[in-house]
């Protein structure tokens, strides 16, 4: 669609996005949300997103917007595809660069073999720890807010589903990597625990999601791109 007006946003729209780094997916859905009511002269829309990203992750949010927003569940539910790099000999508290690095390990057994030897293991129906520094909750907090102040949290894991895994590309101790997963899976935590089973350590350093089911983030809109198919802006606004 070219152009869009007020009703089709009320009676329901999937945007595609492309996360920009840093920014929050509530950020970009407030920022969605208030181009809209400023464009369109509408006082209140619903608008919500269909799986979160991080903020030092790029790509991929569905947004729905008015009647859509009831497919919120349905669209989140499935699988999703990302691309990203994994940096190796090295672990952080948040499995990724929020944190500074806190341990160091040696990585000069590691080679193509036996980092592509150590992907089987992560394939299929897996148990995974959530990183602590999510915003999963425990007992009305959320893990990070537990994490920040140093307390120690028990956190269980939990079962989620790997279809593909590859690397894309090897060059120490930075190694490209592709993976298709289910709802729930933390890339985080595939970066620590493949760390882990290569005997050494590991976190993650650059996320991408490119796919959520159907959906591809080659589809997806900017911020410009977007504003350029609403109407001019109400002046009341």
């Amino acid at each position: 669609m070219d152009n869009f007006t007020a009703e089709d946003f009320k009676n329901g729209q999937i945007l595609l996005f492309d996360k920009p780094l840093e920014w929050t997916s509530f950020q970009l859905v407030n920022k969605v949300r208030w181009l809209i009511r400023s464009h369109c002269g509408i006082k209140k829309i619903k608008v919500g997103h269909a799986g979160t990203l991080d903020p030092l992750a790029t790509g991929l949010l569905i947004i729905c917007t008015g009647k859509f927003t009831k497919r919120i569940q349905e669209l989140q539910g499935q699988e999703k595809e990302y691309t990203g790099t994994f940096t190796l000999g090295a672990t952080t508290p948040s499995y990724d660069l929020e944190t500074e690095v806190d341990n160091t390990f040696p990585i000069d057994h590691l080679n193509e073999e036996v980092l592509n030897n150590a992907i089987p293991q992560f394939l299929g129906e897996i148990e995974q720890y959530p990183p602590v520094f999510s915003a999963l909750k425990k007992e009305g907090k959320r893990l990070y807010e537990y994490a920040r102040k140093g307390e120690e949290v028990k956190i269980d894991s939990r079962k989620v589903s790997i279809s593909s895994f590859t690397l894309t590309r090897i060059d120490l101790p930075e190694v490209d990597f592709q993976v298709s997963c289910s709802k729930g899976t933390y890339i985080r935590s595939l970066a620590h625990d493949f760390g882990k089973a290569v005997e050494s350590g590991g976190h993650l350093s650059a996320l991408r999601r490119i796919k959520i089911g159907d959906f591809n983030v080659n589809d997806s809109y900017d911020l410009d791109r977007f504003i350029a198919t609403l109407p001019p802006k109400s002046p009341r606004e």
